[in-house]
């Protein structure tokens, strides 16, 4: 057998793999079945040392950055070579579940087991990272350690986000001793793949293994305030209300017209609502609520967040209302680069496993990365789609073959070196 045969034919260990992530699943588990392992916790604390503990097992190296991500490295034959990164995030939701994030940091560690395993030595470095705070659940906003390492969010405001009992980042970055001194940066990385569960329906919908990711969508994010007159129930006509959730109501089914009118990628979303003064016989004379839109095209993200605001106007004009509409984050949409999306793809068809081209709905690390280096990732179906939740499950099948799929995208983007087998 030829050394790239060998190669082809190589694959991670499913048991070895599955049995690291239900290790990590004991760290925040939840009686529901799910995880509570919040950034920059204790459990997250212990959620990092035993990955290094892992890392350093298999002869890593280990960086840590200020912001606290982790880079374990694996040397490559070129020590001048740009790093072949991947990973994903170790934090979780409060009602958390065991693969989003920690799935991508132990498939890419079952990588560096397998190449160990195999005695296969890469051209370049290979590399594992755990981002810090992804989730953003306990300090605000998602993402923050990929957007601190790659310049798309300031480091000394994002240490002083607080969270709900006023503890900053950086005093929980502290807490846990991982703020880190490491100069680590994306000038050193020659791609960057990142595994996830799907969190959608789609892959499982289609009875397709490996969703070959092409990008995400860009969002638009609002917060609208609708001022209207609180008034007795009773005695006020309908026709003399200035009621706010009337207005709130029908730009909620405006927003989803909306979405509709640009499908297949439009999204739009109502996800919180707040009444005053939330009496059950007063009329609400304010509401505030936020609104969500999403798309794969900018234009139609910027016609989509046009169409909204028009329709906030005319709903408010209507029902005599005051409104303030105020932008709270935009995201462009992410086009992964076509290089590595094509490597992810021809790891799936080399080991004959059902693939298709998605975009990503969701927030990920990838998306940041993507903006400064060469990127894609790599989806595998979850349980109904179902994320951000206790009930998040994946198939051991599901969760091998992404390993696997990531395994020969990191060998092809790495190269091996010629004679090793």
């Amino acid at each position: 057998m030829t050394t790239q045969q060998t190669h082809d034919a190589m694959t991670t260990d499913s048991d070895r793999l599955w049995n690291s992530m239900m290790e990590m699943a004991k760290l925040g588990a939840t009686a529901k079945g799910g995880v509570n392992r919040q950034a920059l916790t204790d459990l997250d604390r212990q959620g990092r040392d035993l990955f290094i503990e892992w890392c350093k097992a298999e002869g890593c190296s280990i960086r840590i950055d200020r912001v606290g991500n982790i880079f374990a490295r694996r040397e490559g034959r070129d020590p001048d070579a740009k790093t072949v990164m991947a990973g994903s995030h170790l934090d979780s939701q409060p009602t958390g579940g065991k693969y989003d994030g920690a799935f991508g940091v132990l498939a890419s560690l079952e990588v560096l087991r397998t190449l160990n395993q195999h005695h296969i030595q890469t051209q370049a470095p290979v590399e594992i990272v755990a981002w810090t705070n992804e989730e953003g659940c306990r300090f605000a906003p998602c993402m923050m350690g990929s957007g601190v390492f790659t310049g798309e969010l300031d480091f000394d405001e994002m240490m002083a986000r607080a969270d709900h009992d006023g503890v900053t980042a950086g005093e929980a970055l502290d807490a846990i001793d991982y703020r880190g001194s490491d100069e680590v940066s994306p000038d050193e990385i020659a791609a960057y793949f990142e595994p996830h569960i799907e969190q959608g329906p789609i892959l499982e919908e289609n009875a397709t293994t490996i969703g070959v990711v092409i990008g995400a969508l860009g969002q638009k994010w609002f917060d609208l305030t609708l001022t209207g007159l609180e008034a007795h129930a009773g005695p006020t006509p309908m026709h003399l209300r200035r009621d706010a959730m009337m207005g709130a109501a029908e730009v909620t089914h405006a927003l989803n017209r909306i979405a509709h009118n640009h499908a297949p990628h439009g999204r739009g979303t109502v996800g919180y609502m707040a009444l005053h003064p939330g009496s059950r016989n007063v009329i609400p004379g304010q509401v505030k609520m936020t609104l969500d839109m999403r798309h794969w095209e900018p234009e139609a993200l910027e016609a989509m967040s046009r169409e909204v605001a028009g329709a906030v106007e005319e709903i408010s004009e209507r029902h005599g209302l005051e409104w303030k509409l105020t932008p709270t984050a935009t995201f462009a949409p992410e086009y992964f680069d076509k290089t590595c999306v094509e490597q992810v793809r021809k790891g799936a068809e080399a080991l004959g496993l059902s693939h298709e081209e998605i975009i990503s709905g969701a927030g990920h690390d990838a998306i940041f990365l993507g903006r400064v280096v060469p990127a894609a990732m790599i989806f595998i179906p979850c349980k109904d789609g179902i994320s951000h939740n206790e009930a998040e499950s994946a198939t051991p099948e599901h969760v091998h073959a992404g390993a696997n799929v990531l395994l020969h995208a990191v060998l092809d983007a790495a190269g091996t070196v010629k004679g090793d087998a």
